[in-house]
Parts: structure tokens; C-alpha cells; sequence
């Protein structure tokens, strides 16, 4: 699909300078475009490559001044970089807006599918589910029974929603999670261990993003939930009972462990890892690779480290650590001087 420079310009209250019906029909990066395409200048170091890019349109500020001629046309906005990432939700929408219900998808006689929604080829729908308006399921997908899945909401190929979960609008799962696995629930009986039943569910709430091949498990009983607006990256366990609070969001490899309660508006990095059932202030941040071994009841407390504490402080520690064999290696040298002092003293 193409674009001219003055139906962009509309969509982003744009000034045009250069030829209003220069076309594009994709987006790039500066140092990477090609005719045909758009990109975008914010950041002041990306300057020099206004000069040479092959981009057909480049976003500049309204207050952009240009030391050498451009070869571009350009459309002057208050935030380049804002007025990319709204283009690249437009041409994210264009390119993903399918509709249409493939004959080789299964969908039980009971459930009720909303209008406009697209069913991919070989996705199973269970019995009593609810797919809301203009939801998308790619194929391979399986939604289990009695589940409900709202409007908007895009579960990519290969997702994998168990029976009795609820999922908001305007949600997007990445292929390989798996939400209402088995939470991790065992009773010791002698040598063996005998298997807890979970029977509870996941319910995750409007505007929630979960990446690729994260794990999100069925509460023993109630709800495993994650609230409004959380964006969670790929690869993460979030382990049975758990709850994250609205708007926080979560790096790779961070294993949440049940029971947990997180606050809202955190910031969790990669490889963190979290025990059971204690529970996390609102807006905290905790670095990567940190272990979580106790409730954080500070509200905005900045952790880091295994077992983590404030970061401020680990800064200062870190210091020592990285001294530490020189430290020891002094220590010996004063012990020995001691020894040998001591000898003196004795002869004497």
C-alpha cells in the first residue's frame, strides 16, 4: 500500500516541504532507507545521515534548520519521534487487519464468535467460549473451553489458552505463551509427591501485552491476574496465584514464584527472580539478575542483587567486591609483616 507525503502529512498535522506527492510505501531507518520509504530524524547524533539518506519523506522537528541541501522531502512535526511510532501502529494495523473465519479452523457449536473476528486455519475454539468483536486468532491457536477473549485482543500462532481463562480487549499474546498451565502445586508423601489439583483460572485485564513463550499458570484456587496496561516480555514465568499490578512491566527471564503480589507501575529487568508469597510495593524497580528473597514495602524502592538490596548502596559495595582478592592478598602481606615483627620482638 502507498502513501503520498500529503495524506501522511494529514494524519500527523504535518508541514510539507518538498514535493507533497512524493510516495512511500514502507518505513526505515536512516542510515538504512531506500527510495520508497519513510524515516525519521530525533535524535541529534542520527544528524549527518539526513544528508545522504535515500528516504523519499524523513520526519524532522519544526525547528530542524538543515546546514546542507536534502535530497528528501521532509514533514515537519512538534516530535519526530512520536509521529514514527504512531505511522508504525498504522502500518502495524494495515499489515495485521485480517478478517474472516477459515473453514479449516474448529469452532464448537456453542461458542459465540463476535463480528468482524479473523479465525486462522487449523485454531480450536471451545465449547461456551466468547471471542469479542474484531479479536484476531492466528492458526495453530487453541482456546480452550468456557474461556472468553475480548474485542481487539490478538492471539499470535501457536498461543495456547486453556480452559475457564479470561483474557481483556485489546490484548496481544505472542506465539508459544501458554496461559492456565498447572500451577506448580505438589504435597511430599513419603518418597513421592502427590500432585495438587489447580482448579482456578488466569484473568488477565485489558491492554496487557505477554511475549513470546512466556508461561502465566491457573491459581490453585481463585485467580492468577494481571491488571491493566502490564507488559511482559518473552520468556518469563509467572507461577500460580500470582497478581501484577496495573502498568508494570517485566524483562526476559524473570521467574515470579506463587503467591506473589507485585505493585503497580514497577520495573522488573531480565533474570530476576522472585520467591513466593511475599509482596512488592507500587513502582519499584529491581535490576537485572537480582533475587528477590523477601517483600520490598518500600513504595519506588530501587533494588539490585542477589539477595538484592538498595541499589545505591550495592553501588558502594560493588566497589569492594571487585577488591576483594587484592584486599586479601594485603591482608596476608600485613600478617606476615605482623609474624615477622613479632620474631623481632621475641630475639630481643
Amino acid at each position: 500500500m502507498e502513501f503520498t507525503a500529503r495524506e501522511i502529512a494529514a494524519m500527523l498535522n504535518a508541514d510539507i516541504e518538498g514535493d507533497p506527492e512524493t510516495r512511500i510505501n514502507n518505513l526505515a531507518k536512516i542510515e538504512e532507507s531506500n527510495p520508497g520509504t519513510l524515516t525519521f530524524l530525533a535524535n541529534p547524533k542520527y544528524i549527518p545521515y539526513i544528508y545522504t539518506t535515500k528516504a523519499s519523506l524523513v520526519l524532522v522537528g519544526k525547528n530542524f534548520e538543515p546546514e546542507h541541501p536534502i535530497q528528501s522531502t521532509l514533514l515537519r512535526v512538534d516530535n519526530p519521534y512520536v509521529a514514527f511510532a504512531f505511522l508504525l501502529e498504522k502500518f502495524n494495523q494495515i499489515f495485521l487487519n485480517r478478517q474472516g473465519i477459515s473453514p479449516q479452523a474448529f469452532i464448537h457449536p456453542s461458542a459465540h464468535i463476535g463480528k468482524n473476528v479473523y479465525i486462522g486455519e487449523f485454531s480450536y475454539i471451545g465449547e461456551d467460549t466468547e471471542i469479542g468483536d474484531e479479536a484476531k486468532i492466528y492458526p495453530l491457536t487453541y482456546v480452550g473451553d468456557h474461556c472468553e477473549i475480548g474485542e481487539k485482543t490478538t492471539l499470535f500462532s501457536g498461543v495456547k489458552v486453556y480452559s475457564m481463562n479470561i483474557i481483556g480487549r485489546e490484548c496481544t499474546l505472542h506465539s508459544g505463551v501458554v496461559i492456565g498451565a498447572d500451577g506448580f502445586g505438589f504435597a511430599p508423601q513419603g518418597n513421592d509427591y502427590q500432585k495438587v489439583p489447580q482448579i482456578g483460572n488466569v484473568i488477565i485485564k485489558d491492554h496487557v501485552e505477554i511475549g513470546a513463550n512466556t508461561t502465566i499458570d491457573r491459581a490453585t484456587l481463585g485467580s492468577t491476574i494481571i491488571h491493566k496496561g502490564v507488559k511482559l516480555d518473552n520468556l518469563i514465568q509467572v507461577a500460580h496465584n500470582v497478581e501484577i499490578g496495573e502498568n508494570t512491566v517485566i524483562a526476559s527471564q524473570t521467574g515470579i514464584s506463587g503467591s506473589t503480589k507485585i505493585g503497580a507501575n514497577c520495573m522488573i529487568g531480565g533474570q530476576v527472580g522472585i520467591i513466593g508469597h511475599i509482596s512488592i510495593a507500587d513502582e519499584v524497580k529491581i535490576a537485572a539478575q537480582s533475587g528477590i528473597g523477601g517483600s520490598i514495602t518500600q513504595k519506588g524502592a530501587i533494588v539490585q542483587g542477589s539477595p538484592a538490596f538498595e541499589y545505591k548502596k550495592y553501588q558502594k559495595s560493588y566497589v569492594h567486591f571487585r577488591n576483594l582478592h587484592q584486599l586479601y592478598e594485603k591482608i596476608n602481606q600485613l600478617e606476615e609483616r605482623l609474624k615477622e615483627l613479632e620474631q623481632l620482638n621475641k630475639d630481643e
